[in-house]
């Protein structure tokens, strides 16, 4: 198995990021200095383009209604305080698990009566940065309905499921592996505090859904499509091991 995941030598985060009483570890403290400084900084961080772009978005009337974000949510910075923390979660209208992309979506097609945004769009991509901007600092707090335990069940077997012709899964390399390399990236613990990203690899933002979709391609598996509730169900466990852990959207990664 070792050497199927080219696990090289031990590689751990920079120690100033441990958390105080916590072994968890958010994804930025596996990232160079260089990287660290640029997310910290709001005028080097290249996600808050991102964020410009759905500030402006939330105050423009949209749709047959003529209506904005702000028309039914006022002013942001307060509204949506603490809201992206707390998704995905059970919709009971629709009795689907959506995320935070997802409810923009909804609120889009039933309140503004516009047509949904695509996924990875860069509208869609800048609403939700400028919406989880208005949580930073504060605990990922997924929610705890009853209705909810059958897609957290669901979505720990996909995290502890093997997939793909490499016949491995999330857990094999964040839970048991964290800190080591996989090629010539260090693992980290999984925890995805810090979406919708700015990864350099990309060149641009990108939502958790698109980062799980690549460690698929990776293991050599068919990723599940984009807004799929296997998806969904996956960002829900991922929420739950982050919990209590403080939110840093937008992140940039290497």
């Amino acid at each position: 198995m070792a050497a199927m995941l080219m696990v090289l030598a031990a590689c751990g985060p920079s120690a100033h990021a441990q958390p105080t009483g916590d072994s968890r570890l958010p994804g930025s403290a596996f990232m160079g200095t260089s990287t660290q400084k640029m997310q910290r900084d709001d005028s080097l961080n290249p996600g808050m383009l991102w964020v410009q772009e759905g500030e402006a978005l939330w105050s423009r009337s949209a749709g047959k209604s003529d209506r904005s974000c702000a028309s039914c949510h006022g002013d942001a910075k307060t509204s949506m305080r603490g809201v992206a923390a707390r998704y995905p979660a059970f919709d009971a209208k629709s009795k689907r698990l959506l995320n935070l992309g997802q409810r923009i979506n909804q609120c889009r097609q039933e309140r503004q009566q516009a047509p949904a945004f695509a996924a990875e769009s860069e509208a869609l991509l800048g609403l939700e940065s400028y919406v989880a901007l208005q949580s930073r600092g504060m605990p990922v707090t997924p929610p705890g309905d009853a209705a909810l335990q059958a897609f957290y069940a669901r979505g720990e077997q996909r995290w502890r499921q093997r997939m793909g012709q490499l016949n491995l899964s999330c857990a094999q390399c964040h839970d048991d592996y964290w800190g080591k390399r996989l090629g010539g990236s260090i693992i980290p613990q999984g925890h995805a505090s810090g979406y919708p990203i700015y990864r350099l690899e990309w060149q641009g933002m990108g939502s958790l859904q698109r980062r799980l979709r690549n460690c698929m391609t990776g293991v050599r598996a068919e990723p599940f499509a984009l807004g799929s509730q296997e998806l969904v169900e996956l960002e829900l466990y991922l929420a739950k091991r982050a919990k209590g852990m403080a939110m840093e959207a937008p992140g940039v990664r290497p």
